[in-house]
């Protein structure tokens, strides 16, 4: 094996970023892309992308409508001679343009999301994430051959980045600038189905009510846990979260909640509780407490469905008997405690010997265990590869995360061609570096 760094491409690259995580980070990474000798330029949709974008000189106004967006991107990848683009996320319309752009023109396609293991790394691939990615094609046998010859140290990241407290606060801050300085886009429409006036309301207030939230979520908890409830977890998604919408067979949350609350009134043992925990940044948009009632209720078990609108996943983890999820990440801290994940969608987990091929029926019966030596294979390839330390939001964790991901982007291939041609992985980098 090599005991080189990723080898860099030495042509001139030419790199498109669109739309990156709420804040700082895709301006911080397109400056350390033109330290490396490639042009670099930002295509803005809205005064939130300008605003977190220094260089003004290399950005790109798309003031037109989302139907004008495919022409607009033709003629930019042409007069700049584009060779990379970079994404946060690949499903939202204007990013799903992009893809099929750049399969057409045989260019890179760089996918940044938040990480497969949550919550202290980000996912990094070519082509696409979730259900687009390259993981979904690949079987735990050739992960576990490429994984045969590694033997280098797996570094953790630290135990806390506190990226959560600055993700609702730049995610309020973005929405905010929309708000009230978007006149040069007037024909900015977001993907998602409700206003922007709202969704910064939204923001706002989930921003300002953590505290309280947090306070109320504690007690309830306890209330539960001491009660001594045999219980299964569902781990709930945003209903506008783009992996939800684009990987599962469910248009809405009050599809999903219908469909487990109905299979568990029908079959779980009566004495079994089913606990729904929300998604972090949750912000009650979808009305999933309205839903979760209505539907215990119409099944006649309410007191046996609850709502947790928060918590430490870890400790609800800890005492759960099961887990059902549409292909929340969050599922994978529950293979990694041998916990029966049932996943009612396309995940990049849902591999044999990982999540149960029980019905739904059977799995509230007798959820079936993962196999720990698969998760295991799946953990550390991932590990290997697309998974980077660090996160978008708070300083200390993006600059963590640019500092390690800076090469990878570079590189000749992406980080699942370079582990199976042989080439050293991401993890001996970071090795290496700190001899």
């Amino acid at each position: 094996m090599e005991n080189s760094l990723l080898p860099i491409i030495p042509t001139q690259r030419v790199f498109l970023l669109l739309q990156g995580p709420h804040g700082p980070f895709f301006d911080h990474l397109g400056r350390i892309l033109r330290a490396s000798g490639a042009d670099v330029w930002r295509c803005g949709f809205n005064a939130g992308d300008e605003f977190f974008w220094s260089d003004k000189l290399r950005f790109i106004r798309h003031t037109g409508t989302v139907e004008d967006w495919p022409a607009h991107l033709e003629q930019i990848l042409s007069e700049k001679n584009v060779t990379d683009i970079v994404l946060y996320g690949d499903v939202r319309p204007i990013h799903a343009t992009a893809r099929k752009l750049a399969s057409q023109r045989g260019l890179r396609i760089h996918v940044f999301e938040e990480g497969y293991l949550r919550p202290y790394w980000i996912s990094y691939e070519r082509g696409g994430s979730n259900g687009n990615s390259a993981l979904m094609h690949i079987p735990l046998a050739e992960m576990r051959t490429a994984l045969y010859e590694t033997e280098d140290e797996i570094r953790r990241p630290p135990a806390r980045w506190g990226d959560m407290r600055h993700h609702k606060f730049y995610g309020a801050f973005y929405h905010f600038l929309v708000l009230v300085a978007n006149r040069a886009y007037r024909h900015y429409r977001s993907h998602r189905v409700i206003s922007i006036r709202r969704e910064f309301r939204l923001n706002l207030q989930r921003f300002l009510s953590t505290p309280t939230h947090n306070l109320a979520t504690a007690i309830q908890w306890r209330r539960f846990r001491r009660a001594g409830r045999p219980y299964s977890l569902v781990l709930m998604q945003l209903e506008h979260d783009s992996n939800f919408l684009g990987h599962s067979p469910f248009s809405s949350n009050a599809d999903f909640v219908e469909t487990v609350v109905e299979e568990f009134a029908r079959s779980a043992p009566q004495h079994h509780h089913l606990l729904f925990k929300a998604h972090p940044l949750e912000d009650g948009r979808a009305r999933n407490r309205t839903a979760i009632r209505n539907s215990a209720a119409r099944h006649g078990i309410s007191n046996r469905v609850h709502y947790l609108r928060g918590g430490k996943l870890a400790m609800l983890l800890s005492q759960a008997r099961s887990i059902v999820t549409v292909n929340s990440t969050a599922a994978q801290q529950a293979l990694w405690r041998n916990l029966p994940v049932k996943s009612l969608g396309q995940a990049v987990y849902n591999k044999p010997g990982l999540v149960s091929e029980q019905t739904l029926a059977d799995f509230f019966t007798q959820p079936e265990p993962p196999d720990p030596n698969a998760y295991r294979i799946l953990r550390n390839y991932l590990l290997q590869t697309s998974q980077i330390p660090g996160g978008f939001y708070s300083e200390r964790s993006r600059a963590h995360a640019l500092r390690n991901v800076s090469d990878l982007i570079l590189a000749s291939n992406g980080p699942y061609q370079s582990l199976a041609s042989g080439q050293i992985t991401f993890r001996q980098q970071i090795t290496a570096r700190g001899r």
